[in-house]
């Protein structure tokens, strides 16, 4: 059993869908009382936009929905990452390559897409709304709120202590 568990969202720019995803599941496990228990962070395959705020469109479309994005600020991937992150979760498949590039074979465990979570929504990537418009970040919601509703299924089972087995 895992007393603590660290998570990192990973997106290309930091600025759209991992930063919404980490609001996503900040709110979810305050809401589940294990925000003392999981970490959350958020990083970029590529350095474009570090130290900006997230696209105020992504703002705007999480906080409709009750998620505050205005304090994160975008980074790049770093090396502790792989180290400290027990899942790494990227939103595309340009970005599990361009993180498996920079993984040791012995961290690749670690990495996943999001969309592996999800409960009702079949995508394997979460799609970049940058270009595009208000629907986009809404889908783009829909598949994180409910890859972070699975998300938060999985970490619930491993923060658990395990159940005894039946006496001997």
């Amino acid at each position: 059993m895992k007393t603590r568990f660290h998570v990192v969202f990973v997106c290309m720019g930091n600025i759209c869908r991992s930063p919404t995803a980490h609001g996503v599941l900040r709110r979810k496990l305050l809401d589940a009382g294990l925000a003392t228990a999981v970490t959350v962070d958020s990083a970029a395959t590529h350095d474009y936009h570090t130290g900006a705020a997230p696209d105020r469109r992504s703002q705007s479309h999480a906080l409709a929905r009750g998620y505050q994005l205005g304090d994160l600020r975008a980074r790049p991937l770093a090396d502790v990452d792989f180290e400290r992150a027990d899942l790494l979760l990227v939103m595309d498949d340009d970005n599990l390559a361009a993180t498996l590039q920079r993984c040791t074979p012995e961290q690749r465990h670690k990495l996943r897409h999001l969309t592996d979570f999800c409960r009702h929504h079949r995508s394997v990537n979460v799609p970049d709304p940058y270009t595009g418009g208000p629907a986009d970040f809404e889908r783009v919601l829909d598949l994180v709120e409910d890859a972070c509703d699975g998300l938060l299924d999985h970490l619930r089972r491993e923060l658990s202590p395990p159940r005894p087995g039946p006496p001997r």
